[in-house]
């Protein structure tokens, strides 16, 4: 029986806090996909799922990283691979662009690519376009209620 990983998820309000301080974020998409739509982050790399695991030890392990795709999904599995794989300080973006787009935050390209297929939710304050993690504190039903803890 292999040996079953835990990756922690968090959510595109708490990966604003992470960046700030330096966080690392992985985009397993595809190129393709990269060219039409980018996080505007300042500490960014892609490294496509087709091919991550001839180049995931690219990634420090000395450093705190946040797996990120399109929706949460490919970056789930990446992330899952890399704690497998000795990483400690791998956490995964649950929603992914499609989340940090709806709430507003810092992206490159043409964000309609993502959201005319998107389910818009209210829970989230989808139709907030700032870009600071200040705004409208609404949560997600699977997220706890507590202060700070806003997707």
């Amino acid at each position: 029986m292999e040996k079953q990983v835990r990756v922690t998820e968090i959510c595109p309000t708490k990966t604003q806090a992470l960046i700030k301080n330096g966080a690392l974020l992985v985009d397993v998409r595809e190129k393709d996909e990269v060219a039409q739509l980018a996080y505007d982050v300042p500490n960014i790399i892609n490294i496509p799922l087709s091919v991550f695991e001839e180049h995931y030890t690219e990634i420090p392990k000395d450093r705190q990283v946040v797996m990120v795709c399109k929706a949460g999904g490919r970056s789930l599995r990446a992330a899952g691979f890399m704690v497998y794989h000795g990483y400690d300080n791998v956490i995964n973006m649950k929603h992914g662009l499609i989340r940090w787009v709806q709430k507003g935050f810092p992206t490159i390209g043409d964000t309609s690519l993502v959201l005319e297929n998107a389910e818009a939710s209210s829970c989230c304050d989808s139709h907030s376009h700032s870009h600071s993690s200040d705004s409208k504190k609404t949560c997600c039903n699977d997220e706890p209620k507590t202060e700070g803890s806003c997707c």
